[in-house]
């Protein structure tokens, strides 16, 4: 398990960061994303977006669950967001084992509750709000599972 630290130190350079994290995990297709309320999981999710190519608009997820999106070159990507889901039955009510197996991009915040079902391989990413004065600087904890 490999272990990476990143810094954002403002949120003009997050599409630099979503580029160097989509080259460093080019082998990886699942992203789960921690950190607290406000801490940038569907910001950095947009970013991962546009590297993508992804031609519609990339919104919250927090009450569809699960968005699908496409890109340029036809793929799709999935973002989820579990916030509101309680138990790991609800999870799989939404049919999320189908997106985290598909071989396409999947991005999920507060993956919590999917912990017994996440493929072997996936990116954990974990933001942390950096102290003053760094407004809007961000840590990003990178641990790659294979």
């Amino acid at each position: 398990m490999e272990t990476n630290e990143f810094v954002l130190e403002s949120l003009d350079k997050i599409d630099e960061l979503a580029k160097r994290l989509l080259t460093t995990y080019e082998d990886y297709k699942v992203f789960i994303l921690e950190g607290d309320l406000g801490a940038g999981k569907t910001t950095l999710t947009q970013a991962f977006c546009r590297i993508l190519n992804v031609e519609d608009e990339v919104v919250s997820p927090t009450y569809t669950i699960i968005n699908e999106y496409h890109t340029k070159d036809d793929s799709t990507i999935y973002h989820a967001d579990f916030y509101r889901l309680d138990t790991f039955e609800e999870a799989t009510e939404t049919g999320i084992e189908d997106y985290l197996f598909s071989g396409q991009y999947c991005f999920i915040e507060w993956p919590q509750i999917l912990k017994p079902i996440l493929p072997l391989k996936f990116v954990k990413l974990v933001i942390q709000n950096l102290p003053e004065p760094a407004k809007n600087g961000r840590k990003i904890i990178a641990k790659a599972y294979a």
